[in-house]
């Protein structure tokens, strides 16, 4: 028998407001994580992901639904299941006016643990952290990858079984992300489960056993990043740009592609056979291109479509 999963929920609604008025911000979400995995929550902005990850900890009441978060009812058993729980927010809310050790120590203690045993856990934290020379520095001297790995040690203080990112690489550098990267894969390889939200593609593609896409507060598909896109895309990608990229669009490039789309001043020309594609614009004046394997980001804007959301 397999073991119960860390995070389960079932038909999980929220909305605000009563009547015409009525606003869903979560319409019937089902998904369940295992331990050891990193499990992905897509969507545009107002897709509902925040507002899910509030009420799987219990932060605000759902309208409809069944939530367990390690084996305890939410938010019926909210506090006590916190407590197995880490979390990395979108923004950084560290205490400036402590040091890099005491905002450690200080945010134990809200878990009820003793004073000697997160002490004992803090070089190890700062460690992973790649902060081992900054204990005794104040927030205001770190950059701001340090703020976010500094965060990311602080959820772990408690030694959590599963922990909530929300965008933990917004606003970093290349050399910051792929930092954070490595130490998340090291968290799942230690048996840590993660539930992650995020904007880069790139960085679920990489991160994630399984994802969901939602958008409007509904999911739209799931399963392993390589399976979607193997299911919802053709293997192939050429971007056009240029110039001449709508006219050879119009001429060329709509009748050699399964599908083609606009977007700005790139063609998009999606393809299982990008041969005749290459051919053509190997002739074409005044266009330039990309020949590149589908991804996850093509899997996105199909599912979700192109269009800007506030």
């Amino acid at each position: 028998m397999s073991d119960p999963a860390i995070l389960f929920v079932k038909d999980l609604r929220k909305w605000y407001g009563d009547g015409a008025s009525r606003t869903t911000v979560v319409d019937g979400l089902s998904f369940s994580l295992q331990r050891g995995e990193c499990y992905g929550l897509l969507g545009p902005n107002g897709a509902g992901k925040t507002t899910t990850l509030r009420l799987c900890l219990g932060l605000t009441a759902p309208d409809q639904g069944e939530i367990a978060l390690a084996g305890m009812r939410v938010p019926q058993q909210a506090r006590a299941a916190r407590l197995k729980v880490g979390v990395v927010p979108q923004a950084d809310n560290l205490d400036p006016d402590f040091t890099v050790a005491e905002n450690l120590m200080v945010f134990g203690r809200y878990f009820g643990l003793r004073d000697e045993w997160i002490a004992r856990r803090i070089p190890d934290l700062l460690e992973f952290a790649s902060l081992a020379g900054k204990k005794d520095a104040h927030i205001g001297e770190l950059s701001g990858g340090m703020k976010r790995r500094l965060t990311l040690a602080r959820a772990l203080v408690n030694d959590p079984d599963l922990i909530f990112m929300d965008e933990p690489t917004t606003g970093l550098d290349p050399q910051a992300r792929h930092l954070i990267w490595e130490r998340l894969k090291r968290l799942t390889a230690q048996g840590k489960t993660i539930l992650l939200t995020t904007h880069f593609m790139d960085e679920a593609e990489r991160l994630c056993d399984r994802l969901a896409v939602i958008d409007h507060g509904r999911m739209i598909a799931e399963g392993a990043p390589r399976d979607l896109i193997g299911q919802h895309i053709e293997a192939e990608v050429v971007e056009v740009y240029g110039e001449n990229a709508d006219a050879w669009a119009a001429k060329e490039g709509r009748g050699r592609s399964a599908r083609l789309e606009m977007s700005g001043e790139t063609v998009f020309c999606y393809t299982n056979d990008a041969r005749p594609l290459l051919a053509s614009l190997h002739q074409a004046a005044g266009v330039r291109y990309l020949h590149r394997p589908a991804n996850l980001e093509d899997l996105f804007l199909k599912l979700t479509g192109r269009e800007m959301r506030d």
